[in-house]
């Protein structure tokens, strides 16, 4: 993919979704301890695991790798909105804290749809 010029880093998708895991690692902190190795460690993962796959796909040589990465990208995205779901449900989050999560995932996830489709379609 020798056509792009510049980094991931310069990619929207990518800064949205360094800022979600950032969000996320902050509001997980007021989460309780007993659950540190539970889903707050879960949530923080697939969180961590969205800009780290658009970033490893960016560097792969094909684009059906890159595709691929970016898909694997929406599936934790996913993942990470099951588990605040979850964390809401269940009475972990503080009241209305994961709205602000979900409404971020939601951006980014609209941004990994268009740069799919950018990439499947060219």
């Amino acid at each position: 993919m020798a056509d792009r010029s510049g980094s991931y880093q310069d990619l929207v998708v990518w800064q949205q979704a360094m800022d979600l895991t950032v969000t996320v690692y902050s509001t997980t902190k007021s989460w309780p301890k007993d659950e540190l190795y539970g889903l707050t460690s879960q949530v923080r993962r697939a969180a961590a695991s969205v800009p780290a796959n658009i970033a490893e796909g960016y560097g792969r040589e094909h684009r059906g790798s890159y595709l691929q990465f970016l898909r694997i990208a929406q599936g934790s995205l996913k993942e990470l909105e099951t588990h605040l779901l979850i964390a809401d449900r269940v009475g972990i989050a503080p009241n209305g804290s994961t709205v602000a999560l979900l409404a971020s995932s939601e951006s980014v996830g609209k941004l990994l749809r268009l740069l799919l489709r950018k990439l499947a379609g060219s």
